[in-house]
C-alpha cells in the first residue's frame, strides 16, 4: 500500500476525530500482515484517561477483526506528531521492531522511523512467555 493512500486514509479518519478539549485531530492508517488497512481517530474524554489515540483505535479495530500482526502505520496530525509511548507500546505488541511507522502533517512533510528507533527498549510478550 502507498503512503499516498495511507495518507488520504489517515486524513479523512483525522476527520472524524472527538478533540473538543486538546483541538488535536489525530488520524491513523494500519496495514495488516494480509495488506487489510483500518483506520482510526482519537476520542477524547472529559476524564483525560478515557481518551484514546487514533492510532490505538486503528490496531483495535485490526485486532477486534481477527488481524494480529501489524505491518505498517501511517499517522497524520496537522502538526506531524509522532505517535506517544502509550501508541508505541501496542504496536510493540502487534507487530515487528522494524516495523515502518510514517508521520505525516499537514504541509505534506512526511518521515518514517522505525518502531525500535521511537521505542528501543521496548516491553515486549516475549517478556512475559515462557519458553
Amino acid at each position: 500500500m502507498s503512503d499516498a493512500k495511507l495518507r488520504e486514509l489517515a486524513l479523512k479518519a483525522s476527520t472524524f476525530s472527538y478533540s473538543p478539549y486538546s483541538k488535536a485531530k489525530v488520524g491513523s492508517a494500519v496495514v495488516t500482515d494480509d495488506g487489510t488497512i483500518f483506520t482510526g481517530c482519537n476520542v477524547e474524554n472529559s476524564s483525560f484517561g478515557g481518551t484514546v489515540c487514533g492510532e490505538r483505535v486503528a490496531i483495535w479495530k485490526a485486532i477486534s477483526e481477527g488481524h494480529k500482526i501489524i505491518k505498517k502505520v501511517y499517522v497524520y496530525t496537522e502538526p506531524g506528531w509522532p505517535p506517544c509511548g502509550m501508541c508505541l507500546q501496542v504496536m510493540s505488541e502487534f507487530a515487528h521492531p522494524d516495523l515502518e511507522i510514517t508521520i505525516g502533517d499537514k504541509n505534506g512533510t512526511v518521515k518514517t522511523k522505525k518502531l525500535k528507533e521511537l521505542l528501543g527498549e521496548a516491553f515486549t510478550p516475549d517478556y512475559l512467555i515462557k519458553k
